[in-house]
């Protein structure tokens, strides 16, 4: 890969990174790959803008934080830097800095992905940060994942390596799907500590397997707007979870099944697995909507389709009590529950 700078002359980061050695790329251009984001209008998104106004306010303020964006690559650095442009940052009592901001960093390995350091972002960021990751091996060949942060907004990213460094694609997902998720916060990725730590990540990990993350906090009600969004995308696999943000039961009810058949219309085969919010001790209120969504499964089940359902408790079987963050959020070992219950049922499908 040439020099970006070759290719721009007037491109130049200005960086704090103290390798004299450093040249900064566009994860933009070839041979980068980036997956779970697209780029429009200046920033990294996961729906357009103009589908995201059409849903409601809150898609529209979430629907550029980058939760499940991805940049996957090949070096022979010795180090891999970052220098990140990001005109909005969340910050929440509950919810660490970096699973709301931080980049975090992977190497493929003969067994699996392996997490190799995270991308801190300082305390007192306000538009942005740079960072820089060293192997401890030296300079050869790695495949090399970098995850964006699950609630903020990207507007650029560089990757810094080492000038004279190889930079090559990725190897192909092995299922390049892509599965994709719909839901709340939870689906979002809060409270994980870093963007790895989602349930989707771990499942992207194990399974070798693309996706995109179609989580929006506090915003995710199932409407006519994004339903038809979703059935119009490439899928292999849907699964979604969203009674924790339809405002009642009522609301539940009229568009938990509609969805779902909204969906079908287009992806008349695909596995859809429904679950519901992951909690170990449900309130009568939280089971009431579960069985609504349970209610749509039966249906679909009778029908004969390829539907799944995962209640909540379930979900945080290995968790327990200790798998949330403040009552309402997983933590890492809730998201490692979700994950490995899921996949447990993946592992059949896939």
């Amino acid at each position: 890969m040439d020099d970006i700078s070759v290719i721009d002359p007037n491109f130049k980061v200005e960086t704090k990174i103290e390798e004299a050695d450093i040249r900064f790329y566009d994860v933009l251009q070839e041979p980068f790959s980036v997956h779970g984001v697209f780029y429009q209008d200046g920033k990294f998104r996961r729906i357009p803008r103009a589908v995201a106004e059409t849903v409601n306010r809150g898609v529209l303020s979430r629907h550029a934080n980058t939760t499940g964006g991805r940049v996957r690559f090949k070096t022979d650095s010795s180090y891999v830097a970052i220098h990140a442009k990001m005109p909005s940052i969340s910050r929440m009592s509950f919810f660490s800095l970096t699973g709301v901001a931080s980049f975090d960093l992977y190497v493929n390995t003969q067994t699996g992905q392996r997490y190799k350091g995270t991308f801190v972002p300082p305390l007192d960021m306000q538009d942005g940060f740079e960072s820089i990751i060293k192997f401890s091996d030296g300079q050869k060949m790695r495949e090399i994942t970098i995850n964006m942060p699950l609630f903020s907004t990207v507007s650029k990213l560089y990757i810094g390596l080492q000038e004279g460094a190889e930079v090559c694609p990725p190897e192909s997902y092995k299922y390049p799907g892509p599965i994709v998720y719909y839901g709340s916060s939870i689906t979002q990725g809060a409270c994980a500590s870093r963007p790895g730590n989602t349930y989707q990540n771990f499942i992207a990990r194990h399974f070798d397997t693309d996706y995109v993350n179609l989580g929006f906090a506090r915003s995710a009600r199932g409407e006519d707007a994004i339903a038809e969004y979703i059935r119009d995308l490439d899928m292999t696999m849907f699964v979604y979870d969203y009674d924790a943000n339809a405002p009642s039961k009522a609301h539940l009810q009229q568009t938990h099944e509609k969805m779902y058949l909204t969906v079908r219309e287009t992806h008349p085969d695909i596995p859809i697995v429904m679950l519901s919010r992951p909690i170990s001790y449900p309130t009568d209120g939280e089971i009431a909507r579960w069985e609504v969504v349970r209610t749509t499964y039966l249906n679909a089940k009778a029908r004969g389709e390829n539907v799944y359902y995962i209640s909540g408790e379930d979900l945080m079987q290995y968790a327990g009590d200790s798998g949330l963050v403040e009552g309402l959020h997983p933590n890492d070992l809730g998201f490692a529950s979700m994950a490995r219950v899921l996949g447990d049922l993946l592992a059949t499908i896939l």
